[in-house]
């Protein structure tokens, strides 16, 4: 008997098949961001290193979250439109379409990133991670997609229609500007500077900046390890119980 998550995840892939469109923009925009910073604005920027060294750790975290609006529109779609019901009654255990969904938006992050990785090494990144640090870095990554995902896909379920799922995953998409992901937040102005210093992101960039510069940054590594598990957490139960009434 196959898996039934296994099923679900190559259902989403079909349906990404078809549609190929969410994964494209997922990967372009990114793409077009980064271009957009390093060449029109990166010159702009004192950040004491060059920009594409300082800016792919931010990018990267964007492009983690930019893909997330296709999810929440896809479980709504199946939780509005009646799909859950059919797996219910063929005894599909409901794990199994969350989990699908969570793994297919895993998959679409790590494309993403790769993405920006890859272009950045074209624009002149130059890491100083070592294997170690690499791995580090790869882990992070994952774990923010876990989280992000099961995140994205409570909004999702807790959204009315598709129309407006689209939208809930739109403030994880703009927290990265307003963290240290494109200018130092000691560059920012009262108010915005203390938003962007204690905000969820901010601990994880830095991390991941510290991580590809090759040093190990502790106190943010801790930081961003205990949002990531609660936001992976926060968004799981809320996931499962708001799944669980609409089925």
């Amino acid at each position: 008997m196959k898996n039934p998550s296994i099923v679900m995840l190559r259902r989403n892939f079909k349906h990404i098949a078809r549609n190929p469109m969410t994964v494209f923009n997922a990967v372009l925009m990114p793409v077009v961001v980064m271009l957009m910073f390093v060449y029109v604005f990166g010159d702009a920027f004192n950040v004491g290193v060059d920009y594409v060294d300082y800016s792919t750790p931010g990018l990267i975290l964007l492009a983690v979250c930019y893909g997330l609006g296709s999810v929440a529109v896809s479980v709504n779609s199946d939780a509005t439109k009646g799909i859950i019901n059919r797996f219910k009654v063929m005894d599909v255990p409901r794990s199994a379409v969350l989990t699908g969904h969570v793994v297919a938006s895993v998959l679409t992050n790590l494309l993403a990133v790769a993405a920006i990785i890859g272009l950045g090494f074209a624009l002149g990144f130059s890491p100083s991670a070592g294997f170690l640090g690499w791995l580090a870095v790869i882990g992070i990554i994952l774990l923010l997609s876990f989280a992000a995902g099961w995140l994205t896909i409570a909004m999702g379920l807790a959204a009315k229609s598709p129309e407006t799922a689209g939208l809930a995953s739109l403030p994880l998409v703009m927290l990265p500007f307003f963290s240290s992901a494109i200018a130092p937040t000691d560059k920012m102005g009262p108010g915005v500077r203390q938003f962007a210093e204690y905000q969820p992101f901010t601990p994880i960039i830095e991390t991941l900046r510290g991580l590809l510069n090759g040093a190990v940054p502790h106190s943010s590594l801790f930081q961003a390890l205990a949002w990531c598990i609660g936001i992976g957490v926060v968004g799981y139960v809320w996931a499962t119980r708001t799944f669980t009434k609409r089925a």
